[in-house]
């Protein structure tokens, strides 16, 4: 039953009943459309027909001549309607009528279907004075007509020609059935095609729902087979990508997890390691030990502010973004940097112009990168800061005469808890800075570049977009 009412419900049956919906309405219009044009055609061949044996009427009452007495018919209306009468043959549904003086002379029919009775407009037809054409309701059904005055100078007459629509909207509803029934059959072959062709466009969705029912933290590398062009591979290829990056977040997230809880453990071992001597009553180790684990509870401090900053930098309110003059800017960082150590600390460029960015966010990322460089040079040793713009982007970069970044550290250098190698000084951080750096400058919209040589510095360099 479930599963019956979620077929009811799915997005195949309503495709196919609105298909169906549209179909059948614009089947219906269309017949109904058909079978008017039909009728106002059988009306118009009729009245054609009508006029067609009037004209020949019109034309021996005018130009005939009497085979009895070789000459013209004049006042001799009855013998003009006689020759008429014995030349026609009237069509199917077809009646033709003569009046001489008011009076029915004569009639003729096809004699398919009954001849006509036209008692109750035959007094009316035999006073006509003028053409005139219209429709009367007979036994026959409806019957269209056409009547004509026929005068001499001492004879009036009228000549009226009939003809029945029964037959003719008799072989319409015939069309019209025939046309009917060959709808309804296409309609139910259509129906059964859309319902194939809506189940194979649907097939990604069913797929893509399997596979997000069965995706998992631990198991992301389920894909969607995607071919063509279309919307429906396009959303399949967009869901893609969607768990693609959910791998990588889980992934990296696993990775954070990891090397989170190791770079914790070791501080959290000494913590209570020396807690647990503090039993002691020696003064001077008791003051060591409190030292020991406020620094300790420090660097945990500085970790998970650390942390805290690279969580934030994934939200929209993480930049308060400003003007900044670049020139000021120079100013403060190089102020600030040599509050880092006892390093030669140069101002190696500086450009004017004003960029579009988070000064203090700036500030944190130069001032890491100066660290960084401080830690890996000793004391004395020249450290360049620059800033540079043109009218597509700002660098702001750092340069250090330390022993630089090995060949195999600089593709790892800025992912969280990476430190170089042996070749470069080991920090006392966790590894966190230059993934703030990067951070920072993703954020706003650009990117963070090393160039180094082993054993001639390095150059770490910001650089963000200039907003028009």
């Amino acid at each position: 039953m479930t599963r019956l009412r979620r077929a009811i419900r799915g997005t195949r049956t309503r495709i196919l009943a609105t298909y169906l919906v549209l179909l059948a309405f614009s089947s219906v219009v269309s017949v109904l459309a058909i079978r008017q044009i039909l009728v106002v055609r059988t009306a118009e061949r009729v009245d054609s027909a009508l006029t067609q044996e009037v004209e020949e009427f019109r034309r021996l009452a005018v130009n005939g001549i009497d085979p009895a007495t070789s000459r013209r018919f004049g006042d001799d209306l009855r013998g003009l309607f006689d020759l008429y009468f014995r030349r026609t043959v009237p069509g199917e549904g077809e009646a033709i009528l003569a009046f001489v003086d008011g009076r029915l002379y004569a009639t003729v029919s096809s004699g398919r279907g009954g001849r006509p009775n036209f008692a109750d407009v035959a007094e009316r037809w035999g006073a006509v004075t003028s053409a005139r054409r219209g429709t009367v309701d007979s036994a026959m059904g409806e019957v269209r007509y056409l009547a004509v005055p026929v005068r001499s100078e001492r004879r009036s007459g009228v000549f009226v020609v009939t003809a029945s629509l029964g037959a003719e909207r008799a072989e319409v509803d015939e069309a019209v059935r025939v046309a009917a029934g060959v709808t309804l059959a296409v309609l139910l072959i259509a129906s059964v095609l859309a319902w194939l062709i809506a189940g194979r466009v649907l097939a990604p969705l069913r797929v893509l729902t399997e596979t997000a029912r069965d995706l998992s933290e631990t198991d992301l590398k389920r894909r969607i087979p995607t071919t063509g062009p279309d919307e429906v591979a396009e959303l399949a290829r967009t869901f893609n990508a969607m768990v693609a990056r959910l791998d990588g977040a889980f992934g990296s997230q696993r990775a954070f997890i990891d090397d989170a809880s190791h770079e914790l453990r070791t501080p959290i071992t000494i913590v209570r390691g020396h807690l647990e001597l503090l039993e002691q009553d020696n003064p001077e180790e008791r003051r060591e030990t409190i030292a020991l684990v406020t620094d300790e509870l420090d660097r945990m401090s500085r970790f998970v502010d650390d942390l805290l900053l690279l969580a934030k930098a994934q939200r929209p309110d993480f930049l308060r973004l400003d003007d900044v003059d670049l020139w000021a800017l120079g100013d403060e960082l190089i102020t600030k940097a040599r509050g880092l150590g006892d390093r030669e600390w140069r101002l190696e460029a500086r450009t004017g112009g004003t960029i579009r960015a988070d000064r203090q966010r700036l500030t944190q990322a130069m001032m890491g990168l100066a660290q960084n460089a401080s830690q890996h040079t000793a004391p004395g040793d020249p450290i360049l800061l620059g800033l540079a713009a043109d009218s597509r982007e700002a660098s702001l970069w750092v340069r250090d005469s330390g022993p630089g970044v090995p060949e195999a550290d600089r593709a790892r250098i800025f992912e969280r808890f990476a430190r170089a190698s042996a070749s470069r000084r080991r920090s006392e951080g966790a590894g966190l800075g230059l993934s703030i750096v990067r951070a920072i400058a993703e954020a706003h919209g650009g990117r963070v570049e090393l160039e180094s040589r082993n054993g001639s510095g390095a150059t770490f360099t910001v650089i963000i977009p200039v907003a028009p």
